[in-house]
């Protein structure tokens, strides 16, 4: 038997509805200016060809959308509405367009905190972008529903309303 030299941390888990089950989490990927309104307003340009990528450790969800403290570090803490997508598999290199749906298992509403004054510094010295994005509790994530008791993605709205006034609404 192997022994670790420190514990290992239990498996980050997202309730599935209605079912009582857990959806292990190994990867958080994060696709960034995803919301136009939002890019224009962050001062940047949409580019559907071409879009921003960054990830949050899988121990930084809140699952459930559990409390949720003021982070450490910053003055600036911002939230987005995101649409969560499980894939319930691994794909083998590049998948076809047609093909992509088969390696999603379910969906779910998240927050993406961003400590914004952080990432600001790192954008402007050209660095990365981990320090804003990727620290404890910046994944709030509700229930995942299965792919299969959703009748598809069109013509629904993600919303986001803070104390009962809308901060972000778009399909």
């Amino acid at each position: 038997m192997t022994t670790t030299v420190i514990p290992v941390p239990a498996p980050t888990c997202l309730p599935v509805r209605g079912t009582g089950a857990l959806f292990p989490v190994r990867r958080i990927y994060c696709v960034g200016r995803n919301f136009a309104d939002h890019a224009k307003e962050m001062g940047a340009t949409v580019d559907r060809g071409n879009p921003v990528f960054c990830m949050k450790p899988a121990d930084a969800i809140v699952p459930g959308g559990g409390r949720v403290p003021y982070p450490s570090g910053t003055r600036d803490l911002h939230h987005e509405v995101e649409l969560v997508v499980a894939l319930g598999r691994d794909a083998d290199g590049e998948v076809a367009v047609a093909d992509a749906m088969a390696l999603v298992f379910g969906y779910g509403v998240g927050l993406d905190l961003t400590r914004r004054d952080l990432q600001a510094a790192a954008k402007a010295k050209g660095l990365p972008w981990d320090t804003a994005k990727g620290f404890d509790h910046s994944a709030p994530v509700g229930e995942l529903v299965p792919a299969a008791q959703v009748d598809g993605l069109d013509g629904r709205m993600l919303e986001l309303q803070v104390n009962g006034q809308v901060r972000q609404r778009a399909p």
